[in-house]
């Protein structure tokens, strides 16, 4: 591997960690981003974006409702389909092939969280079937859980071109959507896959380090934050973390359902 790629992924894990400062030992940040071969005023494709959520943007609110309008007024996660099917809310729409909903069982116990569609997921309309789709499958597996019997989606229901970050507007405009889909399930506990998924559901800014490792609350709803099945496939170092997780939310599924 060269040195670049090696620095690069030092960087990420670093980043995945939550810390937010690093020590450069003389090296000024021009220098360190030539190293890693980003142009100055360029984003690096891999770098969080710091997303400025408040809570309107984020629950969805107006006059006094939590959903407004068609989007809470849908009774079904069929009908909510149909909705985001025909979304134009941002301009994702315009270069995706499908929207992509989620799916499982309307009565999940558990509910996973993801960011937003990949290619296959965008060719197929289905979430989580690419290579990190199959990761999670796993992992369900392992916790004697398939896909069927929980629910699973992303904060985004239509691909970023490229793959890129999403955009604040574009988390704003599909987080009623995620917050009916959560009403409907009525999950005993959500699986926060990342960092945007758990930004997202917990209006905050903090790093996935800062937000894993403890229960957290939707809503009333027990949130365990872990590592995206993406971020596993880079870093396979953290798959102990993530099972540790993952064993977590399964307890609390457990003594809900006792």
């Amino acid at each position: 591997m060269k040195a670049e790629d090696l620095l690069r992924r030092y960087l990420e894990q670093r980043r995945e960690m939550g810390e937010t400062e690093l020590v450069l030992d003389g090296l000024t940040v021009d220098e360190v981003m030539r190293l890693v071969g980003i142009k100055r005023g360029a984003r690096p494709r891999n770098v969080e974006r710091e997303m400025p959520i408040t809570p309107e943007a984020v629950s969805g609110r107006a006059d006094g409702e939590r959903v407004p309008g068609e989007i809470g007024a849908a009774q079904t996660l069929e009908q909510l389909s149909s909705l985001i099917s025909s979304c134009t809310r941002c301009v994702l729409y315009k270069t995706a092939t499908h929207a992509v909903p989620g799916e499982g069982s309307a009565q999940a116990g558990l509910l996973c969280v993801g960011e937003a569609p990949g290619a296959q997921e965008d060719a197929t309309g289905r979430p989580f079937i690419g290579q990190a789709g199959q990761l999670l499958t796993k992992i369900l597996q392992a916790v004697n859980l398939s896909r069927e019997e929980v629910f699973i989606l992303n904060v985004l229901k239509h691909r970023p071109p490229g793959n890129r970050n999403p955009l604040p507007e574009e988390v704003g405009a599909c987080s009623p959507y995620l917050i009916r889909q959560i009403e409907l399930v009525s999950p005993k506990v959500i699986l926060a896959l990342g960092t945007f998924a758990a930004q997202t559901l917990l209006d905050t800014r903090l790093a996935i380090g800062k937000l894993r490792g403890s229960v957290h609350r939707y809503h009333g709803i027990p949130v365990i934050v872990t590592y995206h099945p993406a971020a596993l496939l880079r870093n396979p170092a953290w798959k102990r973390s993530t099972w540790e997780d993952v064993q977590l939310a399964r307890r609390i599924l457990d003594d809900a359902n006792a």
